[in-house]
C-alpha cells in the first residue's frame, strides 16, 4: 500500500466525508481517493455498510399518526414544515455522527485487542525464554557433575596468548560447555569470535565478551569428533571465520 494512501486511511476524512461533514476541498479530495485507490474505495464501502447495518439495528418503528399530524401541520403553516423539515436532517445528521463515533469505538476496540494479542506474544516469548534458560542451567549442572564428563584445557596463541578456557565434553548426555576463564585485551577494532565445525557445518558461536561471572559456561553445539576455534576478527564480529587468525583450537 502506499503511504499516502495508508495516511489518508489512518486519518478521520473519510469518515467525516461519509457523514458529510467535510469542506468542498477535503470532499474532493476523498471522492479522487475513492476513484483512484481500490483500497479507500473498499474501506469506503465497508463504512456504508457498517452504517447502514447501525441504522437497521437502531432504527425505531415511526409513531401511529405522525404522518396526519406533519401533513395538518404542513397545511396550516409552510414555515413549520421547513422546521420540521430542518429538525429531520439534524436528526439524520446525528444519527450519523453517532455511527461515526461508534465506529470509532469499534476500531479502539480492535486496537485493544491487537494489543492484547501482542502482550500475550510477549508472555509467551518470557516463558519460552525462562523455560530455556532452566534447561541451560540443567545441562551445566549435569556437565560439571556428572563422571562421564571430559574437561580439555584451552591454550590461546598468537595474540590469544594470554586466553584460557576450560572446554567441559559430556558423549553420554551429548552435552558441550566452554568456561571462558581469561580474556587478553585486544585493540578497540577487533574481538574475539568463537566459532565450531559438527557433522561438517560451520556453526557461529557469536563474539566472545569478557564475563563479570569467571563461572559462566556457553554452550557448545555437541556432535562427534566436533572442532572448535576462536579467532580474532573486525570488532562487531565476521560472517566467517578469518583462518589465519585462530588463537585457539577445541577438539571434542
Amino acid at each position: 500500500m502506499k503511504e499516502k494512501v495508508k495516511i489518508f486511511l489512518d486519518s478521520d476524512l473519510l469518515e467525516k466525508y461519509l457523514v458529510g461533514d467535510t469542506s468542498k476541498e477535503e470532499s474532493l479530495r476523498a471522492e479522487r481517493y475513492i476513484a483512484m485507490y481500490p483500497e479507500v474505495r473498499e474501506t469506503y464501502d465497508e463504512l456504508q455498510t457498517n452504517l447502514e447495518a447501525f441504522a437497521r439495528l437502531y432504527a425505531k418503528k415511526t409513531p401511529e399518526g405522525l404522518k396526519e399530524i406533519i401533513l395538518h401541520s404542513a397545511k396550516k403553516e409552510k414555515a413549520a414544515n421547513r422546521r420540521i423539515f430542518r429538525y429531520a436532517i439534524a436528526a439524520s445528521v446525528a444519527i450519523m455522527l453517532f455511527a461515526g463515533s461508534s465506529f470509532f469505538f469499534w476500531n479502539q476496540n480492535k486496537t485493544l485487542q491487537e494489543e492484547n494479542t501482542l502482550v500475550t506474544n510477549k508472555i509467551k516469548y518470557l516463558e519460552e525464554n525462562m523455560k530455556n534458560q532452566l534447561e541451560d542451567v540443567r545441562n551445566q549442572f549435569i556437565v560439571l557433575n556428572n563422571p562421564d564428563t571430559r574437561k580439555y584445557n584451552v591454550r590461546g596463541k598468537k595474540e590469544g596468548k594470554e586466553l584460557k578456557a576450560i572446554a567441559y565434553i559430556n558423549p553420554v548426555k551429548k552435552l558441550s560447555y566452554i568456561n571462558v576463564s581469561n580474556l587478553p585485551e585486544l585493540p578497540e577494532n577487533k574481538c574475539f569470535q568463537m566459532w565450531a565445525e559438527v557433522n561438517g557445518e560451520l556453526v557461529n558461536l557469536g563474539v566472545i565478551k569478557e564475563f563479570e561471572d569467571k563461572d559462566k559456561l556457553l554452550a557448545l553445539p555437541y556432535g562427534e569428533n566436533a572442532i572448535g576455534y576462536i579467532t580474532v576478527e573486525p570488532e562487531g564480529g565476521n560472517s566467517m571465520p578469518t583462518v589465519q587468525n585462530i588463537v585457539a583450537n577445541i577438539t571434542y
